[in-house]
């Protein structure tokens, strides 16, 4: 599993022009499945997240309460080792990945954290506005 966390002033996500998750500061997370993740990854992935002393003062998202606006992101598989056109085959299918994305989602609210999310499968429109920029890349 992998996820791209960005420390954020404000994030959305907007299906087909409506806002299906917003947040003021706090993180922005992009979250990619692999085929062989379980729930052992999406829990580690959760805890990371919420723990992680990225925001200002060295403090956390727990720390300071901060919202997380998790988004599902299969191209954060994408190979690009060969030719020009990204491979995908690293990528959990829907049914795979689903699951595990709301397991991380459902794990971080049980730790305590407000999360809102994007739309699983959607063509989802993603805008943020960075802090720092701070932007950390997790691997499990």
């Amino acid at each position: 599993m992998r996820a791209v966390v960005q420390t954020v002033a404000e994030a959305e996500v907007t299906v087909d022009g409506a806002s299906v998750g917003r947040i003021g500061e706090g993180l922005l997370v992009l979250v990619g499945v692999t085929h062989t993740d379980g729930d052992d990854e999406a829990r580690w992935i959760a805890e990371k997240i919420w723990s992680l002393r990225i925001m200002e003062g060295e403090r956390s998202a727990s720390d300071n309460e901060a919202p997380i606006l998790l988004v599902s992101q299969f191209t954060l598989y994408a190979d690009t080792r060969k030719g020009r056109r990204p491979s995908w085959n690293a990528a959990a299918p829907g049914p795979v990945a689903e699951p595990l994305v709301e397991a991380v989602a459902a794990r971080l609210r049980a730790l305590g954290a407000h999360v809102e999310t994007g739309k699983f499968g959607a063509m989802m429109r993603v805008s943020s506005v960075n802090v720092g920029p701070n932007t950390i890349l997790l691997e499990r």
